[in-house]
């Protein structure tokens, strides 16, 4: 029997692509994310030089010449929205490339040596999840002072065990497949095995763990700005916007509504498409 190219196996990269498609949400947050990436660059060249200009023009509301209005010391807030752009999902990029540098290999080594070592680290792991995320980065970063920088690590190291233990688990499937243990049987090393076979085969659920977790990140980022943790005056961070105007939102409610605005419509379309990768990458759905 003959296999025709309708009958060949799909790569896993179609089935993906082609789910995504079908999934009209998923698709319509991929789009809006890719915005808000594209502005956060151009918001770092084209704003640069007017995020912090103050003029006359103070706590003016939304008209031709400011689209989002002013502040109470006369910045263009929509300026301040481009400018911070990079820095809020700058912020939340970096904790999660942290937490997946960190969490994926210790997750591969627990799943592939077992014994001991892997009790020891999930159970450390398990002493991190214990605490709620935002409490335990809200102790480590006053301990460690008040800037981006720290966020960075403290939430990166809240977010690190959930990596682990999503990596551990496709892991421990895959270490017992054949391919595994013919790579065993060929001499490779440890390193090898771990990174050049039972990562690329681990590589989806992580995947949809960075998506889902880059919308919590961003979001526990800028809780810990607006409680003035984070970034620091006059950096525009979405989170200290927010915190900026609370004291005249009565008054002034665009100074908290625009970067309120910008934030949950970021975090909404990056919910958005990981819910669609977590469905593309389900192997229970039909094709």
């Amino acid at each position: 029997m003959t296999v025709t190219d309708n009958q060949r196996p799909r790569s896993l990269r179609h089935v993906v692509w082609t789910r995504l498609k079908r999934n009209r949400a998923a698709m319509a947050g991929g789009v809006v994310f890719a915005m808000v990436l594209v502005l956060a660059v151009g918001g770092i060249f084209a704003c640069v030089g007017t995020f912090n200009l103050q003029t006359n023009d103070v706590r003016i509301s939304p008209d031709g010449a400011h689209w989002c209005g002013t502040d109470d010391l006369g910045r263009d807030i929509l300026a301040r929205i481009l400018y911070g752009a990079h820095l809020t999902l700058g912020t939340g990029l970096a904790i999660v490339l942290l937490a997946g540098l960190a969490g994926v290999p210790l997750g591969l080594a627990a799943a592939y040596a077992g014994g001991w070592f892997d009790n020891l680290s999930m159970r450390i792991m398990d002493m991190i999840l214990a605490f709620p995320s935002i409490l335990l980065a809200l102790a480590i970063v006053a301990a460690l002072g008040f800037n981006l920088t720290n966020i960075v690590f403290a939430i990166g190291l809240v977010y690190m065990p959930k990596f682990a233990r999503v990596t551990r688990s496709a892991a421990q499937v895959e270490k017992s497949l054949d391919y595994v243990r013919a790579a065993e049987a060929l001499g490779c090393g440890k390193a090898r095995i771990l990174f050049r076979h039972l990562l690329p085969n681990c590589i989806a659920p992580v995947i949809v763990m960075c998506t889902l977790s880059l919308a919590t990140a961003i979001l526990e980022a800028a809780a810990l700005s607006f409680l003035g943790l984070g970034a620091q005056p006059p950096l525009p961070e979405w989170g200290r916007m927010l915190n900026d105007g609370r004291h005249i939102f009565q008054t002034h409610p665009h100074v908290m509504v625009f970067p309120g605005l910008a934030l949950a419509l970021t975090v909404l379309s990056i919910n958005l498409l990981g819910d669609g990768l977590r469905d593309a990458f389900d192997t229970r759905m039909a094709q």
